[in-house]
């Protein structure tokens, strides 16, 4: 019997290593389950250092040919939640954005366009949530996508950027952070 047993959870064991897919996957060197003074925006009340986080992603499925981040507060006390990040046009040998890619424009890969957040800026635009009003979740999403440009520009409005992403996406992968003043 316990030759059977050691059979069967050894088969169990192979079965899964031979059959398990691996899954396109977000990280983060610089996000735990917070975000922090680091991320925060400077401006409307804030005064963080509005720096986005390093992220790296793998796994992606076959046939993309780019990739696209947002960051998006639903929590946002808009109607509409809120968008805080989105970069498209990433090329597809790319797999990493690092700290401060966001902000600093020499830093994000080159041809990758930052589009204008619902703060009206191109780039990344910290969280910056009304003081009291609880937790946030800030959902960090990267987008493979099967198509090498979106068909957007610098100042193409969030909305429009979601249709484009939404038609073009073969996988999504995110992390979700959290925030409060």
């Amino acid at each position: 019997m316990k030759k059977l047993n050691l059979i069967l959870v050894l088969s169990l064991i192979f079965t899964t290593t031979i059959f398990a897919q691996k899954t396109f996957t977000l990280t983060s060197k610089d996000l735990g389950g917070e975000i922090t003074k680091i991320q925060e925006f400077n401006g409307f009340g804030c005064s963080g250092e509005n720096q986005s986080p390093e992220l790296s992603w793998k796994n992606a499925p076959e046939g993309t040919k780019s990739f696209a981040i947002t960051m998006y507060d639903p929590d946002a006390p808009t109607g509409s939640g809120f968008w805080h990040w989105i970069v498209v046009d990433i090329p597809e040998n790319v797999n990493e954005l690092v700290t401060n890619a966001g902000t600093k424009s020499n830093l994000i890969p080159k041809g990758a366009i930052q589009s204008i957040t619902d703060y009206g800026i191109k780039g990344f635009g910290g969280p910056c949530p009304p003081e009291g009003h609880g937790f946030h979740q800030y959902i960090i999403t990267v987008y493979a996508l099967k198509t090498d440009k979106l068909g957007t520009n610098e100042n193409t409005n969030p909305a429009v950027v979601g249709f484009n992403l939404w038609n073009q996406t073969l996988a999504k992968a995110s992390i979700v952070a959290y925030y409060k003043r």
